[in-house]
């Protein structure tokens, strides 16, 4: 991941470098601190990346993300954000999905941005997160050009959406392993994790795929069985419950949040991720199928007529929840995570494909969820993770409610009486959600709007 921070106002250059000083993590190949008439831009990037510049006449941007070439490929949905000065004026675009961070706030009524609020904490009063598929001109505001919405489907059948999904997904983590001999995977074992392992090892020299989980987690057996099934260099590492307490704080720092669901989820996925940076540069995340294929429970009871709205609203809530915690987890280490099922082609397609190739009932009557992402890859999956059924990520790997029982020895039911309600007047679910905000607070401080904050919805 690189990172960027900015303000729309010459003369700051020392405070952009301290709010660079701030995501260093991002980048660990090195830092460019630019000024021009109109504003000051910074960017961290990676070390085997060169430093990620636009340089031409009365222009220059600086980006995060899959991002290069002209200023012409602003308005689209590739997963960037982007900070650049033209004619005196900062522009700043964000991804339609939100795949890479922006936040934004004012010092003095002028704009100031960085990739992660650490970087405002201080300079700014109140946070904002820049909000998917917009861009900002100076002098003009903020306009939207993308909004992923509810279309209807394509007519085809079960045979031709399968073959067009493969098509498209391979074609997806193709533009992530071009040039590469080894790339990484995280591997829970799951269908989605799974699909784009096998995907890319066919794409690339060595492969090496990563699981972790505490002792006895069902992941840990699925993800072995995947990784000897393609022939990818595994590795795995198992966790202790005090392991987890250890890295809490870290990782509240970095996830920059206090959802306790996204907090259990983003444990192990911070620590797989140290050790993918102990090999690879970048890994890919199955983040997205879930959304696109209809694959969490709580889908089943749904109306039919109401459940593509539902994925498309899913999809549209990933950018401060999920994508948040892929995008942390990897610039944490200053590694890169690659969302291949939200490569703009499979979403394209995704959203166009029936639903009920998405839920598909069978003979008994059972509805079969991502059946038709099943269908797409049976043939490069073992049986028996083909047909998993959908474990959530902080299920998979035995954390559970091991936090939330944590959580309970910490905190009094007169304490969750007493501080249950934020300053912004929002209300903590859970103890565990307090003991999680109290860490946050220690790392943030106090925010009288917490809007910024993505909160994981609940769902029966």
């Amino acid at each position: 991941m690189a990172g960027i921070v900015g303000i729309c106002r010459t003369g700051e250059k020392a405070l952009v470098k301290r709010m660079l000083e701030k995501i260093s993590h991002r980048g660990t190949g090195g830092r460019k601190v630019i000024e021009k008439k109109g504003g000051v831009l910074g960017v961290v990037y990676r070390k085997d990346r060169k430093p990620p510049f636009l340089n031409k006449p009365r222009c220059t941007a600086v980006w995060d993300g899959r991002f290069s070439g002209s200023l012409k490929r602003v308005e689209t949905d590739s997963p960037l954000a982007l900070a650049a000065i033209k004619d005196g004026r900062v522009l700043l675009v964000r991804d339609g999905l939100g795949i890479s961070p922006l936040y934004y706030g004012e010092v003095d009524g002028t704009l100031v941005f960085a990739s992660e609020i650490k970087a405002l904490v201080g300079i700014t009063k109140q946070i904002r997160e820049f909000p998917p598929g917009y861009k900002y001109c100076s002098g003009e505001g903020f306009q939207q050009f993308f909004g992923l919405k509810e279309v209807p489907a394509w007519p085809m059948n079960e045979e031709e959406a399968a073959g067009k999904l493969r098509q498209v997904l391979e074609d997806a983590v193709a533009q992530y392993t071009k040039d590469q001999v080894e790339i990484g995977a995280l591997l829970s074992g799951g269908l989605d994790s799974s699909t784009l392992a096998a995907l890319a090892r066919s794409q690339v020299e060595r492969l090496h795929t990563f699981a972790c989980g505490l002792e006895g987690a069902s992941d840990l057996e699925y993800a072995r069985e995947v990784a000897r099934h393609i022939g990818s260099v595994h590795h795995e590492a198992v966790y202790s419950s005090t392991d987890l307490l250890r890295v809490l704080p870290e990782v509240i720092y970095h996830l920059e949040s206090f959802d306790a669901l996204l907090i259990r989820s983003a444990l192990t996925h911070y620590l797989v991720t140290k050790m993918v940076a102990e090999y690879v540069p970048a890994a890919f995340s199955g983040e997205g199928g879930d959304e696109l294929f209809a694959g969490y429970d709580y889908y089943k009871n749904l109306a039919p007529d109401s459940l593509n709205g539902e994925l498309i609203a899913s999809i549209n809530r990933l950018h401060n929840t999920a994508l948040q915690r892929v995008d942390r987890s990897a610039a944490a280490y200053g590694t890169e995570a690659y969302v291949g099922f939200l490569s703009p082609p499979v979403v394209k397609l995704a959203v166009r494909i029936p639903v009920e190739y998405k839920l598909y009932q069978e003979a008994n009557g059972e509805p079969v969820e991502k059946w038709i992402l099943r269908k797409a890859v049976e043939d490069l999956l073992p049986e028996q993770v083909l047909w998993r059924p959908k474990v959530k990520f902080w299920q998979g790997t035995g954390v559970k409610d091991l936090l939330a029982a944590y959580a309970e020895t910490r905190i009094s039911d007169g304490d969750f009486r007493r501080e249950r309600r934020l300053p912004d007047g929002s209300l903590l679910n859970t103890k565990e959600e307090l003991l999680y905000y109290r860490i946050f607070k220690e790392h943030f401080g106090t925010f009288t709007d917490l809007n910024f904050v993505g909160r994981t919805r609940r769902v029966s």
